[in-house]
Protein backbone atom coordinates (compact mmCIF):
# COMPACT_ATOMS: atom_id res chain seq x y z
CA UNK A 1 0.00 0.00 0.00
CA UNK A 2 0.94 3.54 -1.14
CA UNK A 3 1.46 6.02 2.23
CA UNK A 4 0.52 9.12 0.87
CA UNK A 5 -0.45 12.21 3.00
CA UNK A 6 -4.35 11.09 1.96
CA UNK A 7 -3.84 8.07 3.54
CA UNK A 8 -2.05 9.12 6.20
CA UNK A 9 -4.77 11.61 7.25
CA UNK A 10 -7.55 8.47 7.31
CA UNK A 11 -4.90 6.74 9.70
CA UNK A 12 -5.41 9.46 12.41
CA UNK A 13 -7.36 9.34 15.82
CA UNK A 14 -9.69 11.41 14.41
CA UNK A 15 -11.43 9.28 11.80
CA UNK A 16 -11.76 6.85 14.34
CA UNK A 17 -15.30 7.90 15.80
CA UNK A 18 -16.50 7.95 12.09
CA UNK A 19 -15.34 4.24 11.17
CA UNK A 20 -17.91 3.62 14.44
CA UNK A 21 -20.48 4.98 12.03
CA UNK A 22 -20.08 3.95 8.90
CA UNK A 23 -23.26 1.89 8.58
CA UNK A 24 -24.85 5.39 9.34
CA UNK A 25 -22.91 7.47 6.55
CA UNK A 26 -23.87 4.77 3.94
CA UNK A 27 -27.67 4.90 4.94
CA UNK A 28 -27.18 8.95 4.94
CA UNK A 29 -25.22 8.33 1.37
CA UNK A 30 -28.49 5.59 0.29
CA UNK A 31 -30.92 8.32 1.61
CA UNK A 32 -29.51 10.96 -0.59
CA UNK A 33 -29.51 8.86 -3.68
CA UNK A 34 -32.95 8.03 -3.28
CA UNK A 35 -34.17 11.69 -2.75
CA UNK A 36 -32.01 12.43 -6.11
CA UNK A 37 -34.00 9.76 -7.70
CA UNK A 38 -37.31 11.11 -6.98
CA UNK A 39 -36.39 14.57 -7.36
CA UNK A 40 -35.67 13.63 -10.94
CA UNK A 41 -38.65 11.08 -11.29
CA UNK A 42 -40.99 14.92 -10.54
CA UNK A 43 -38.53 18.02 -11.69
CA UNK A 44 -41.48 20.46 -11.20
CA UNK A 45 -42.37 19.09 -7.74
CA UNK A 46 -38.92 19.26 -6.99
CA UNK A 47 -38.39 22.63 -8.47
CA UNK A 48 -41.16 24.02 -6.42
CA UNK A 49 -39.83 21.73 -3.03
CA UNK A 50 -36.50 24.34 -4.02
CA UNK A 51 -38.10 27.56 -4.07
CA UNK A 52 -39.93 26.34 -0.54
CA UNK A 53 -36.24 26.07 0.62
CA UNK A 54 -35.08 29.35 -0.78
CA UNK A 55 -38.33 30.91 1.14
CA UNK A 56 -37.92 29.16 4.11
CA UNK A 57 -33.93 30.90 4.53
CA UNK A 58 -34.78 34.08 3.61
CA UNK A 59 -38.02 34.23 6.63
CA UNK A 60 -35.50 32.94 8.93
CA UNK A 61 -32.37 35.56 7.45
CA UNK A 62 -35.04 37.89 7.74
CA UNK A 63 -36.21 37.46 11.25
CA UNK A 64 -32.32 37.51 12.42
CA UNK A 65 -31.84 40.45 10.57
CA UNK A 66 -34.69 41.57 12.81
CA UNK A 67 -33.89 40.65 15.84
CA UNK A 68 -30.37 41.78 15.13
CA UNK A 69 -31.66 45.55 14.60
CA UNK A 70 -32.76 45.30 18.31
CA UNK A 71 -29.39 44.90 19.53
CA UNK A 72 -27.78 47.55 17.76
CA UNK A 73 -27.61 51.10 19.70
CA UNK A 74 -27.54 53.35 16.91
CA UNK A 75 -30.56 54.35 15.30
CA UNK A 76 -29.24 55.03 12.10
CA UNK A 77 -28.28 51.26 11.82
CA UNK A 78 -30.66 50.16 13.16
CA UNK A 79 -33.59 51.02 10.16
CA UNK A 80 -31.19 50.19 7.91
CA UNK A 81 -30.96 46.50 9.47
CA UNK A 82 -34.64 46.48 9.95
CA UNK A 83 -35.80 47.29 6.85
CA UNK A 84 -33.36 44.41 5.34
CA UNK A 85 -34.77 42.09 7.65
CA UNK A 86 -38.31 43.04 6.45
CA UNK A 87 -37.45 43.22 2.52
CA UNK A 88 -35.93 39.24 3.17
CA UNK A 89 -39.42 38.54 5.46
CA UNK A 90 -41.50 39.70 2.37
CA UNK A 91 -39.20 38.27 -0.06
CA UNK A 92 -40.08 35.16 1.90
CA UNK A 93 -43.37 35.42 1.75
CA UNK A 94 -44.13 35.64 -2.29
CA UNK A 95 -41.90 32.87 -2.70
CA UNK A 96 -44.25 30.96 -0.89
CA UNK A 97 -47.36 32.83 -2.30
CA UNK A 98 -46.19 32.54 -5.96
CA UNK A 99 -43.53 29.86 -6.29
CA UNK A 100 -43.84 29.72 -10.02
CA UNK A 101 -42.57 33.45 -10.14
CA UNK A 102 -39.92 32.64 -7.75
CA UNK A 103 -38.86 29.79 -9.79
CA UNK A 104 -38.30 31.72 -12.95
CA UNK A 105 -36.66 34.97 -10.90
CA UNK A 106 -33.76 32.00 -9.49
CA UNK A 107 -34.03 30.65 -12.49
CA UNK A 108 -33.19 33.71 -14.79
CA UNK A 109 -30.38 35.02 -12.09
CA UNK A 110 -28.91 31.28 -12.68
CA UNK A 111 -27.80 31.35 -16.10
CA UNK A 112 -26.98 34.56 -15.79
CA UNK A 113 -24.57 33.68 -13.15
CA UNK A 114 -23.66 30.80 -15.12
CA UNK A 115 -22.34 32.73 -18.33
CA UNK A 116 -20.69 35.61 -16.47
CA UNK A 117 -18.80 32.77 -14.37
CA UNK A 118 -18.06 30.67 -17.63
CA UNK A 119 -15.98 34.19 -18.99
CA UNK A 120 -14.55 35.14 -16.56
CA UNK A 121 -13.00 31.67 -16.21
CA UNK A 122 -11.92 31.76 -19.71
CA UNK A 123 -10.67 35.14 -19.22
CA UNK A 124 -8.58 34.08 -15.98
CA UNK A 125 -7.39 30.65 -17.99
CA UNK A 126 -6.41 32.83 -20.85
CA UNK A 127 -4.65 35.48 -18.53
CA UNK A 128 -2.35 32.62 -16.38
CA UNK A 129 -1.18 30.35 -19.15
CA UNK A 130 2.07 29.96 -17.99
CA UNK A 131 2.55 26.36 -15.97
CA UNK A 132 -0.87 24.55 -15.65
CA UNK A 133 -3.38 22.73 -18.06
CA UNK A 134 -5.34 26.33 -18.60
CA UNK A 135 -7.11 24.29 -21.79
CA UNK A 136 -9.07 22.52 -19.24
CA UNK A 137 -10.14 25.60 -17.54
CA UNK A 138 -10.96 27.32 -20.90
CA UNK A 139 -12.64 23.80 -21.37
CA UNK A 140 -15.06 24.19 -18.09
CA UNK A 141 -16.01 27.78 -18.87
CA UNK A 142 -17.00 27.26 -22.18
CA UNK A 143 -19.34 24.34 -20.34
CA UNK A 144 -20.61 26.66 -18.12
CA UNK A 145 -21.11 29.17 -20.25
CA UNK A 146 -22.69 26.74 -22.69
CA UNK A 147 -25.41 25.64 -20.08
CA UNK A 148 -25.90 29.17 -18.99
CA UNK A 149 -27.38 30.09 -22.55
CA UNK A 150 -29.23 26.97 -22.59
CA UNK A 151 -31.23 27.74 -19.38
CA UNK A 152 -31.67 31.22 -21.03
CA UNK A 153 -32.40 30.31 -24.45
CA UNK A 154 -35.63 28.37 -22.99
CA UNK A 155 -36.10 30.72 -20.41
CA UNK A 156 -38.98 30.67 -19.00
CA UNK A 157 -39.91 27.75 -19.93
CA UNK A 158 -36.91 26.13 -18.44
CA UNK A 159 -37.90 27.61 -14.82
CA UNK A 160 -40.08 24.77 -14.28
CA UNK A 161 -37.28 22.03 -14.28
CA UNK A 162 -34.25 23.62 -14.18
CA UNK A 163 -33.93 24.06 -10.55
CA UNK A 164 -35.91 20.54 -10.06
CA UNK A 165 -33.31 18.85 -11.50
CA UNK A 166 -30.13 20.04 -10.26
CA UNK A 167 -31.19 19.28 -7.03
CA UNK A 168 -31.98 16.03 -8.32
CA UNK A 169 -28.04 15.63 -9.76
CA UNK A 170 -27.01 17.56 -6.43
CA UNK A 171 -28.88 14.98 -3.78
CA UNK A 172 -27.41 12.09 -5.88
CA UNK A 173 -23.70 13.63 -6.14
CA UNK A 174 -23.83 13.75 -2.49
CA UNK A 175 -25.16 10.71 -2.10
CA UNK A 176 -22.71 8.55 -4.03
CA UNK A 177 -20.12 11.10 -1.96
CA UNK A 178 -21.38 9.69 1.06
CA UNK A 179 -21.64 6.17 0.27
CA UNK A 180 -17.94 6.31 -1.15
CA UNK A 181 -16.93 7.82 2.38
CA UNK A 182 -18.66 4.59 4.50
CA UNK A 183 -16.83 2.18 2.21
CA UNK A 184 -13.95 3.45 2.37
CA UNK A 185 -13.84 4.28 5.80
CA UNK A 186 -14.63 0.07 6.18
CA UNK A 187 -11.67 -0.63 3.99
CA UNK A 188 -9.00 1.48 6.40
CA UNK A 189 -10.56 0.11 9.47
Amino acid sequence: MISTPHARALDRSDVQPLRAKRGWIVALGAIYLIAGLIALSSVATATVASVFVVGIMMLVAGVAEVINAFQLKSWGKFFLWLGLGVLYILAGFVTFENPLLAAALLTLILGVALVASGITRVILAFSIKEGMPWIWVVFSGAITILLGLVILAHWPVSSVYVLGILMGVDLMFAGFGWILVGLGLKQHA
